[in-house]
């Protein structure tokens, strides 16, 4: 009977445990959201010339495992060479492009956030507006000559 009891004692805990670990993540936010918000921070407080944006957004892109290192490097490539009026810089620790120190668009890896495929995507200040609806991400998981022709052709648009 005493062995039971320590048993339900036991669980008890257990469970007052998992209770304590789940208010300290109340707020939904996971561990890998926490460190990109970090990134954030450090990046807003950095005062970095466009060199060293384009050096820290090749060296984000370097440290990212296959497939999603090739998709970002030639996203890089396409968007550099399409609309060359776009900043290079890193956004919550992922490479994105602005244009008036205002985020265009941006390159999220499937590593990043442990998602199933990458993530294209723009943001407000993508001049991308058509009629009531119109695309704002798109998902990744290889690049075609098709897809990289239809990037380039938004990203320019994006630009304008």
């Amino acid at each position: 009977m005493v062995e039971s009891k320590r048993a339900g004692k036991s669980t008890q805990r257990s469970a007052k445990s998992a209770t304590a670990t789940k208010k300290k993540t109340a707020t939904g936010i996971t561990a890998e959201e926490r460190a990109a918000m970090r990134e954030l921070a450090k990046e807003r407080k950095a005062a970095r010339t466009k060199a060293e944006d384009e050096a820290a957004v090749l060296e984000k892109i370097a440290e990212m495992p296959e497939p999603d290192r090739s998709m970002a490097t030639r996203l890089h490539a396409i968007i550099t060479k399409s609309a060359p009026e776009l900043s290079p810089k890193t956004w919550y620790g992922m490479p994105a492009y602005a244009k008036d120190d205002k985020i265009v668009c941006f390159y999220k890896s499937a590593d990043k956030f442990k998602s199933r495929y990458a993530t294209f995507g723009f943001e407000e200040a993508a001049n991308l507006d058509d009629g009531a609806m119109w695309v704002t991400s798109f998902a990744l998981t290889k690049l075609t000559a098709a897809d990289e022709k239809e990037i380039g052709a938004l990203v320019k648009k994006a630009a304008s």
